[in-house]
């Protein structure tokens, strides 16, 4: 197997490809709340649901996905879950335009582009350690969240700007064109991928493997749990936050969407400081440092006033900037240990057995609080959530997370 020595030829491609993307999927993270909430004018818990389907696949299907990608090549699978996520969100906009779009449709849209995504996402995670040395994994997953943070600073503003002025519907186009032009850049990614053995091994005894490397080693194992408990709260308050900003205190898809953009700023920051922070400090200690500053920021969006004027709005944009900056922080540092510490036949399955898990608690989380918020209220909610990023910290702190580190070699200190 061929590896790049820097960051270049087939990574550049790559990069790009997966940039474009990811500026559309911000564009649609502003987009899919105002359909929603504002167009479909669902209820809460028709909230929460409709944010569960389009990660529910994970629960149903990622296991599986994990054995698929270690038995297959890894380029065309991710080639052609791009291919069909374009398609499954063009017709988002021609369903609505045919006057035929409804909550439990779109519902329905939204469950099968989470199942490509299942597919998506455990190819291409896999594909990165094939395209760079492994001393330069965690500089490389570094320089892919610096792309994604820019994307969530300007493509929320972008969002929020094609919403008003498209309409919902049609700024979900944005992000089915990024997933096409994804797929054929990744036509181009030149990558000399190590040969799959044929095997007629069972694939749950496949599963079961992957399922006992990721468990069974201790690191990883707490990784995955404080991760599975910080998804669960993340879908939690991002749900009741949807509610919260464009119901509770009426602002407008603009402003929504410059919080995140706000946010994206300091993911941009936090991945900028991310790679030097976990080669100087360790991984492990800076996961748990950025798990720390979540419940601070949504202790404070919780606390916020709720009159929706100058004063609320800049202790929610403040409390999005610690979010943003937490995520560029850790998250490299996260898939760049995790994958440095995988063998090679065993990424696909470790990165969806770990992505799988995370997004069905994730999809729990996005239903309990749509429960929550019809219940109690979405401030109930928030709060509810700060207890259980706190127990995501707890988690990590208490474990061997707390001074993970991985052994590189000289040219990536």
């Amino acid at each position: 197997m061929t590896r790049t020595d820097t960051l270049g030829g087939a990574f550049a491609r790559y990069w790009v490809a997966v940039a474009i993307s990811a500026f559309g999927s911000a564009v649609t993270a502003v987009a899919m709340p105002v359909l929603v909430v504002q167009v479909l004018h669902a209820t809460p818990v028709q909230v929460g649901i409709v944010n569960a389907t389009q990660i529910l696949p994970y629960a149903v299907i990622g296991l599986f996905a994990g054995v698929v990608v270690d038995r297959t090549a890894r380029r065309p699978l991710a080639i052609w879950a791009s291919v069909g996520r374009a398609i499954v969100l063009g017709l988002i906009p021609v369903l609505w335009a045919l006057g035929m779009l409804e909550i439990w449709t779109l519902a329905a849209l939204l469950f099968l582009f989470g199942s490509f995504s299942v597919f998506g996402f455990a190819a291409t995670q896999s594909l990165l350690p094939s395209l760079v040395s492994k001393g330069q994994l965690l500089r490389a997953n570094g320089r892919l969240d610096q792309t994604d943070a820019a994307a969530q600073t300007a493509g929320p503003a972008l969002g929020g700007a094609l919403v008003g002025l498209l309409g919902a519907p049609l700024a979900i186009l944005v992000d089915a064109a990024s997933y096409l032009t994804d797929a054929v850049l990744l036509l181009f990614v030149r990558v000399a991928e190590p040969p799959r053995e044929r095997t007629r091994r069972r694939v749950w005894a496949d599963i079961r493997e992957g399922l006992h490397w990721v468990y069974g080693h201790r690191t990883l194992r707490a990784l995955a749990v404080s991760a599975q408990v910080w998804f669960f709260a993340n879908s939690l308050v991002l749900t009741a936050f949807a509610i919260f900003a464009l119901r509770t205190l009426d602002l407008s898809p603009a402003v929504y969407g410059l919080l995140f953009a706000a946010s994206g700023v300091a993911a941009f920051v936090g991945a900028t400081f991310a790679p030097r922070a976990g080669h100087r400090y360790g991984e492990g200690p800076v996961i748990v440092v950025a798990m720390a500053l979540y419940p601070v920021a949504w202790m404070a969006v919780a606390l916020a006033p709720h009159g929706g004027g100058p004063a609320s709005i800049a202790v929610i944009a403040a409390a999005l900037v610690v979010h943003g900056f937490a995520g560029g922080l850790s998250n490299a540092n996260e898939m760049g240990y995790r994958q440095a510490v995988t063998p090679d036949e065993q990424l696909g399955r470790t990165n969806a057995t770990m992505r799988s898990a995370n997004r069905t608690v994730a999809a729990v989380g996005a239903v309990a609080g749509g429960a929550l918020i019809a219940l109690l209220g979405p401030t109930v909610a928030l709060w509810c959530g700060v207890a259980v990023y706190t127990a995501a910290l707890a988690i990590a702190l208490f474990s061997p997370m707390r001074t993970a580190r991985v052994d590189r070699p000289a040219e990536a200190v």
